[in-house]
C-alpha cells in the first residue's frame, strides 16, 4: 500500500501538470516550448555536451519545422534515414494500414507476417543471385552484430578486419571495430582479434591470411568524410578475400536506397559481396535493418545450437510495411536517377574560396571540405539561423555532410546553396579570404 508521502508526492505532480499545461493554454506555446526544453534538459540522456537542441514540431519534404513554424531545410535527413523526405504519403498509408491489423506477436522468425515476406522477395529481387535470404533487425548496429556472429560461427576463425576511421555502430561488437582508441578505450577491453586496413590502400591488405574470418567494409566511407573507392582497391580486396576463403561483409546502411545515385552502392564496381548489410533510409523512416546473404550462410544462425541468435523487435511488422512502401517509391518512379541530376545542379551552384574539396558520391551525398574544423563549428549555427540544417562527420570535423532527401526540389537545392555561400560569405570576412 503506497504511503501517505507517496500519495501527496502524486496528487503534487498532477497538479503541477494540470498547472503548466493550463498555463501553456493561456499564456502562449512558447512558454509551452520552454516547459518542453526544460523537461528535455533533465529528462533527456544526451549523446554529447553540444546537443542542437532544436526543437521539431512537424516534417513535410525536405523540410522541418520548429517552434514558430520556423522552415529548416534537412540536409542532414536523420543521418541518411529520410531518403524519401518526411512524411511521404505513401508510407505514412502503408504504417496507417499495418497499425490497423497487428503489430508486434513474437519474436522475429517465429511467424509468417506478409509486411516481412513481400519485404524479403521484392529486396532479394533487386540483389545478385547469391544474396537471397535477409535476417532482420531494428539497428544498423545490431545487422553488423549479426554479421560478425555469422562471420565466426562460418568460418572458425577468429580475426575481424575493418578500415581505420569506419564507422559500423556502437554496440561492443561493431565499436570493436573502430580504429580511434580515443572513442573505444573508455569502454574497454571491447572484443578482441580486431585488425585494420587503410581505405584505399592496396598495401594493407597484406594482413590478410587464412586466420581471418571477414573483412567489415563501408563501401562508401562515410563518417570518415564520404570517400569512394578505387575499382583497383575493391578488385585486390575480393580477389584477397577468395584467396584465403574470407568472407566480405559490405556495410551499406548509410550508402543504399539511391543515396550515391544508384539502388545500392556496391553495383556501381564490379563487386558482389558475400554478406549486406542495410539500415537507417531501408526501413523509411521507422527502426529497420537487415542482413543479406546466400541460404547456406544464413542458416548457421539458427543451426548446431538453434536459437543462439535472436531479436525481439528485428523486422518489426510496422517498419517492414514502411521499409516495402519506400522500396516499392524507389523502384517505381525515377527519384534515384533525378538525385544524380539534382546532385550535379547543387554542385554547379556551390562554388566559394573557403570551400577546398568537393567529394560526390554521384548522387545527394557529398562531403565539402573546409580543412578547418572552427570554421565547420562557426559555418553550422549560422547556416542554421538562415534555415538550413548541416552538420560535420564523426571521425572528420572540419568537413560538412550534404545528404538531403532525394525527392528534394531544385527550388529547394537552390534556396539551400544560397544559404550556405551566403553563411560562407559573412565568414569569409574573418579569414582574410578574397572573393572571385
Amino acid at each position: 500500500m503506497a504511503s501517505k508521502s507517496h500519495i501527496y508526492y502524486d496528487i503534487f505532480i498532477n497538479i503541477l501538470l494540470i498547472f503548466c499545461i493550463i498555463r501553456g493554454y493561456f499564456c502562449g506555446y512558447s512558454n509551452l516550448s520552454m516547459t518542453l526544453r526544460s523537461q528535455y534538459n533533465t529528462a533527456i540522456a544526451k549523446t554529447s555536451p553540444f546537443s542542437l537542441s532544436l526543437e521539431i514540431t512537424s516534417a513535410r519534404g525536405a523540410n522541418l519545422y520548429g517552434i514558430d513554424e520556423k522552415k529548416y531545410l534537412d540536409f542532414i535527413s536523420g543521418i541518411g534515414v529520410s531518403n524519401l523526405g518526411h512524411h511521404h504519403p505513401d508510407i505514412i498509408q502503408a504504417i496507417h494500414d499495418q497499425a490497423d491489423l497487428f503489430l508486434h506477436t513474437m519474436v522475429y522468425g517465429e511467424h509468417i507476417q506478409a509486411p516481412q515476406v513481400l519485404l524479403a522477395d521484392l529486396l532479394t529481387s533487386q540483389l545478385p543471385p547469391s544474396l537471397n535470404q535477409v535476417y532482420f533487425h531494428s539497428s544498423g548496429t545490431e545487422a553488423i552484430e549479426a554479421a560478425m556472429k555469422l562471420a565466426r560461427k562460418l568460418s572458425g576463425r577468429p580475426t575481424l578486419i575493418s578500415c581505420t576511421n569506419a564507422y559500423h555502430g556502437s554496440t561492443y561488437g561493431a565499436m570493436s571495430l573502430m580504429s580511434d582508441e580515443t572513442k573505444t578505450n573508455p569502454y574497454g577491453p571491447l572484443v578482441p582479434e580486431i585488425e585494420h586496413i587503410v581505405f584505399n590502400d592496396i598495401s594493407s591488405l597484406d594482413v590478410l591470411n587464412d586466420q581471418v574470418a571477414a573483412v567489415i567494409l563501408e563501401v562508401v566511407q562515410a563518417e570518415a568524410g564520404i570517400y569512394v573507392p578505387t575499382a583497383e582497391f575493391l578488385k585486390a580486396l575480393r580477389s584477397s578475400c577468395d584467396t584465403y576463403g574470407i568472407l566480405l561483409i559490405i556495410d551499406e546502411i548509410q550508402s543504399a536506397m539511391g543515396r550515391t545515385g544508384s539502388l545500392f552502392a556496391f553495383s556501381s564496381y564490379d563487386l558482389v559481396p558475400d554478406v549486406l548489410v542495410l539500415g537507417k533510409s531501408f526501413g523509411g523512416g521507422l527502426p529497420l535493418s537487415a542482413v543479406i546473404a546466400d541460404y547456406e550462410k544464413m542458416r548457421s544462425l539458427a543451426e548446431d545450437p538453434p536459437l543462439t541468435h535472436m531479436t525481439t523487435f528485428g523486422g518489426h511488422p510496422l517498419s517492414c510495411a514502411a521499409g516495402l512502401a519506400s522500396l516499392k517509391i524507389l523502384l517505381a518512379s525515377d527519384i534515384i536517377h533525378q538525385s544524380r541530376l539534382k546532385a550535379e545542379r547543387f554542385i554547379e551552384k556551390i562554388n566559394h574560396p573557403l570551400i577546398k574539396e568537393l567529394r560526390p558520391t554521384g548522387g545527394l551525398w557529398m562531403a565539402i571540405d573546409f580543412q578547418d574544423a572552427e570554421l565547420v563549428q562557426k559555418l553550422i549555427p549560422l547556416a542554421q539561423e538562415g534555415g538550413l540544417l548541416i552538420d560535420w562527420f564523426l571521425f572528420n570535423d572540419s568537413s560538412i555532410r550534404i545528404a538531403p532527401p532525394l525527392t528534394i526540389t531544385d527550388m529547394e537545392l537552390d534556396e539551400a546553396a544560397d544559404i550556405l555561400i551566403n553563411a560562407l560569405d559573412m565568414l569569409a570576412v574573418n579569414h582574410s579570404v578574397p572573393f572571385v
